[in-house]
């Protein structure tokens, strides 16, 4: 249910009040809260290493740094590094099921951050979260933004478009989001037709998280549309690698068994997608003893895959015999309503991919001969008109973060870690309108400081090896990614 119910609204739409200091589920879960964030320190070990690097320095001083990414434990962690570096910080979540609402209160009881995030958003909730977190109490907007999936970069954008091209508001929207979205930038529009323009003319840059989100800023630097730097946080090795890879194989078995109780031994999986997300799934899966199937459509995952003795399959070999279907492609409607027609009673479909686009939800939210009857929260069983009936964890958004809490402390610092070093080079350099990936030396400076945690030691160059190479025997080790 709605946190914002008896908030007041113009034409339908939630008022932003940007004096309110934070608007979470419930401000006495906080204890609670630090708590978890006192155990998560010592299982990221980047983070720590960040404060005590940087911390006296305040690279972050006077910067205005607006977040939009799930709002857990380990995010509260980062809101705290940057909080340390010297940022001001308001924050959003970036999936309506994925915040923790005892890290809300938490970051919000000790003043980290003006947050407005809580379990359970709809979505008109989400878009007044991130316009509220994007607007500062004298009504500015960001210096930086933290992006995760790129909601707030899209906000911006959408919104300098709009005043560009006033038109673009009586265009017909078929995604809900979109609809939601556009009915904020309406009102906004009516008030200030230069609100975004002027907002989007002070920001320095974004850090992007996630796959989707890069690909975003990539399309928008290819069209010459976009309006500031953008660090592609995900292909730094330390994070592609560690979130989408280890973060997956451990946080997906998680969500599917905190939200059926299922035993994965002996099971068919289905997995869509055979990048390092799906890398990750399809390892996990068969460590629990199912038999995985993988669909792709790119040549290259496929041979892996194959290489690896799974079975390449299309998803209309795979529907008629999966239990469980899980999504990890970052495409659109890769599971149809023909293949749920398809399933076993009470298959089990979920995505691990991004956004709620993977599973075409609106196949099962828009036939009137379907039945839904909800279990408990984010999971669902839809009877089909045929009589069988499918279950849907986290109506078709993120399994790991909607029925579970996400990937571990310790591979989300390697990714966080990565975050502050991108808002540091955004905050003390000038950079064009492109997007970026961190420098190599950077990317292994994260990796040196995850590896004393895990007992590792590392080798030395001898003088002879470091000449051979063209390295200095302490300096980073120069190699092409391929190594990795």
């Amino acid at each position: 249910m709605s946190v914002l119910k008896a908030m007041k609204d113009t034409k339908g739409v939630l008022e932003i009040d940007p004096s309110l200091p934070y608007k979470v589920a419930d401000i006495s879960l906080a204890d609670f809260g630090f708590k978890e964030m006192k155990l998560a320190e010592n299982e990221m070990p980047g983070l720590m290493a960040v404060r005590k690097k940087y911390g006296s320095d305040k690279p972050l001083k006077g910067m205005k740094i607006m977040g939009s990414l799930h709002m857990t434990i380990q995010t509260a962690m980062l809101i705290e590094t940057l909080k340390e570096l010297g940022a001001d910080i308001r924050w959003a979540t970036c999936n309506i099921f994925s915040t923790q609402d005892h890290a809300a209160a938490a970051v919000a009881k000790a003043g980290s951050a003006a947050v407005y995030a809580w379990k359970g958003e709809t979505l008109e909730d989400f878009w007044w979260c991130t316009e509220q977190a994007l607007t500062w109490p004298d009504n500015s907007g960001p210096d930086l933004i933290v992006d995760d999936g790129g909601d707030a970069t899209l906000y911006v954008h959408e919104g300098v478009r709009i005043e560009n091209a006033p038109t673009l508001l009586d265009k017909v929207y078929d995604s809900r989001d979109m609809q939601c979205l556009i009915a904020r930038l309406k009102v906004s529009y009516e008030r200030d037709p230069k609100r975004w323009t002027k907002i989007a003319s002070k920001i320095r840059g974004v850090s992007e998280e996630t796959t989707t989100g890069v690909h975003r800023l990539y399309h928008l630097a290819r069209s010459g549309e976009l309006l500031f730097p953008a660090f592609n946080v995900n292909d730094s090795v330390t994070k592609s690698k560690f979130d989408n890879l280890y973060g997956c194989q451990e946080s997906l078995a998680d969500g599917i068994k905190r939200a059926t109780d299922i035993m994965l031994a002996g099971k068919i999986v289905a997995i869509c997608g055979y990048g390092d997300v799906g890398k990750g799934c399809a390892k996990s899966m068969r460590g629990y003893g199912a038999r995985v199937l993988i669909s792709e459509v790119d040549p290259i995952c496929a041979l892996q895959a194959s290489m690896e003795g799974y079975e390449v399959v299309t998803m209309e070999d795979a529907a008629p015999v999966g239990d469980i279907f899980v999504t990890a492609t970052g495409c659109y409607h890769v599971i149809t309503g023909e293949h749920m027609e398809q399933m076993k009673d009470e298959a089990i479909i979920c995505n691990i991919g991004h956004f709620d686009n993977e599973i075409q939800m609106s196949y099962l939210d828009n036939n009137p001969d379907f039945i839904k009857e909800n279990i408990k929260p984010q999971v669902d069983k839809w009877t089909l008109k045929s009589g069988r009936s499918i279950i849907v964890l986290a109506e078709g958004r993120l399994v790991n973060l909607g029925c579970a809490t996400g990937h571990p402390s310790f591979v989300m610092s390697s990714s966080f870690t990565n975050q502050c070093l991108a808002q540091i080079e955004l905050a003390s350099k000038q950079y064009e309108k492109k997007v970026y990936t961190l420098p190599k030396q950077l990317d292994e400076e994260v990796a040196r400081l995850h590896i004393d945690k895990l007992g590792v030691k590392l080798t030395r160059l001898t003088q002879y090896q470091a000449d051979y190479i063209g390295v200095p025997v302490d300096g980073p080790y120069k190699a092409d990614n391929y190594r990795y």
